[in-house]
């Protein structure tokens, strides 16, 4: 087994390119971190009524999430324990039941095995369907809507593994009585790049937002200001522990160029005072613009949340939705929905800036002599500082802070062999 300790330089950050391409690293990761962190599953309001169901991942792990005829959320992998056929190839949608195409095992919504063709005449009776029903995912549990699982039943309860980032994300789940939902379905699309460039990107890459978006920003938005200092924003990145992190401008920064429609604006300073007294006035006051709750889901302003589901060492499927307030008025809604598709849906125009540099990035590492030369992530090294007003380690709004802790978190889990072995002590 690989040391991800000789790739990742804690002291001077620098990365070795094989983080990005290697397939011996990649599959130490689908064991260590995607069968061991609490990963996204989906949102409430997409499983409202017993029997709901929709498709997920899990790494590479296609896994059901169900609420069963009883109310209860769970989640199983979705493969029949008789031949690995997958119970269910649709998206979403609501059933009673799931039965296997290739021989016809049946499994209720609660995963249970009831019933096997020929049980009788085939199986004598001597199959133990106690013991066949769907393997389950070891834990199940929400956050403010979000459904997240864990293969290991050791990992610490989600509320522990958010950590502070939870202080952030109300920001965007909490911001009016009834919390969020789900609007517009899903839309999925590949990239021929490895999973980490783009959640490091969301996590806290304001540095290349006048090199890679300038031109889409600018016509986005008829209050461009041309000082660069401010397109970037003159608020802080932090790293709220367990390699989480988001990007946030300081409360009423003028500077701040800001986008979207007039009426999603005009909504966001309609609620203004609900969000205050939900969240006090430090976050109701602050902008958030993206973050990445590790290991690969991520959330945006447009707004949306995405999931880059790894599919090899250089490739990733998207999964992306629109996510609203439920109290907002039908017409704000659907100005988001517009929003998000003309900014970070799979057509977006920042999308497109962005997918052009993960993929070139994740081509360009496979070179014999690019190899030999480590990445540089040193940007602001240093300049961490707490607050009282803001959980986490606080950086400049432009450095690689966030990505330091995010690679921190990745050396830990990668290393270590249980949870118990895994701490998140980078602070460099």
């Amino acid at each position: 087994m690989l040391d991800p300790r000789d790739l990742v330089d804690t002291d001077n950050w620098l990365i070795s390119r094989k983080l990005f391409f290697d397939r011996e690293v990649y599959e130490q990761e689908l064991e260590n971190i995607f069968a061991r962190c609490w990963l996204y599953l989906g949102h409430e309001s997409q499983i409202a009524n017993p029997g709901d169901f929709i498709s997920a991942y899990m790494g590479e792990d296609p896994v059901l999430v169900v609420r069963d005829s009883r109310g209860k959320v769970g989640a199983f992998l979705n493969t029949c324990r008789h031949r690995g056929m997958r119970v269910c190839r649709a998206d979403a949608g609501n059933a009673a039941a799931f039965t296997c195409t290739y021989h016809g095992w049946t499994y209720g919504n609660d995963g249970k095995l009831v019933g096997v063709p020929g049980y009788k005449e085939y199986y004598y009776e001597e199959l133990d369907m106690e013991q066949w029903g769907l393997v389950p995912v070891a834990q199940v549990e929400s956050y403010k809507g979000l459904i997240f699982g864990t293969f290991d039943a050791s990992a610490p309860p989600l509320r522990e593994y958010l950590g502070d980032i939870t202080f952030y994300l109300d920001k965007i789940l909490d911001r009016c009585e009834g919390g969020t939902e789900i609007i517009g379905g899903v839309h999925k699309w590949t990239m021929p790049c490895n999973w980490k460039f783009p959640s490091e990107n969301f996590l806290g890459d304001s540095y290349h937002f006048t090199v890679t978006h300038i031109s889409a920003m600018k016509a986005q938005s008829s209050n461009m200001p041309s000082n660069i200092a401010a397109v970037r924003g003159q608020g802080f990145s932090t790293s709220p522990g367990n390699g989480h992190g988001i990007m946030i401008d300081w409360p009423n920064d003028a500077s701040r160029p800001i986008l979207g429609p007039p009426l999603m604006q005009q909504y966001n300073a309609d609620i203004a005072e609900e969000m205050e007294q939900r969240l006090g006035p430090e976050r109701a006051n602050m902008r958030y613009s993206a973050g990445n709750v590790f290991p690969n889901v991520s959330f945006h302003v447009s707004p949306s949340i995405r999931i880059w589901h790894p599919r090899g060492p250089d490739k990733i499927e998207i999964w992306s939705w629109c996510i609203v307030d439920k109290a907002a008025p039908p017409e704000v809604k659907e100005a988001m929905r517009i929003n998000y598709l003309r900014t970070f849906s799979a057509a977006g125009t920042f999308e497109q800036d962005d997918g052009e540099n993960w993929s070139q990035c994740t081509e360009s590492s496979r070179g014999i002599i690019a190899q030999r030369y480590n990445l540089n992530y040193s940007l602001g090294q240093h300049q961490e500082r707490t607050s009282e007003e803001f959980p986490g380690q606080i950086g400049p709004r432009v450095s690689e802070h966030n990505q330091r802790y995010f690679y921190g978190r990745w050396v830990d889990l990668m290393a270590g062999t249980s949870w118990a072995e895994i701490t998140n002590t980078i602070t460099k």
